[in-house]
């Protein structure tokens, strides 16, 4: 039975930024193919959800609560819990992903 695959507030939001981003910068069409690349991704953890690693800023702190897939040079950062799989953060992974973790996953965990 495949795993439950929810989006966090803060991932949807992330979606969606990257979407007008790449729509305005780039095209929507580009922007409606990275979008349907995300579905997949999201599909595939609904049946593999343990496949991703761990992220390695986490990982360096010993915390192994999270796990990530890449879609260059995008990171999905996501979290496993009983049958589900909860999205938390969707970042183009030349940003600062130290800061942005910290803010994010490890200010208040989710």
């Amino acid at each position: 039975m495949p795993f439950a695959v929810f989006l966090t507030a803060d991932a949807a939001s992330d979606l969606d930024e990257l979407y007008q981003y790449i729509a305005v910068h780039d095209s929507p069409g580009k922007a409606d193919q990275v979008l349907i690349h995300f579905e997949k991704i999201f599909d595939s953890l609904a049946e593999l959800p343990e496949r991703g690693v761990f992220p390695g800023e986490l990982l360096a702190l010993g915390i192994l609560d999270y796990r990530e897939i890449f879609f260059k040079p995008y990171r999905v950062i996501y979290r496993v819990a009983d049958k589900a799989v909860y999205v938390l953060l969707i970042a183009d992974g030349r940003r600062d992903m130290q800061s942005l973790l910290q803010r994010r996953l490890l200010s208040v965990k989710k």
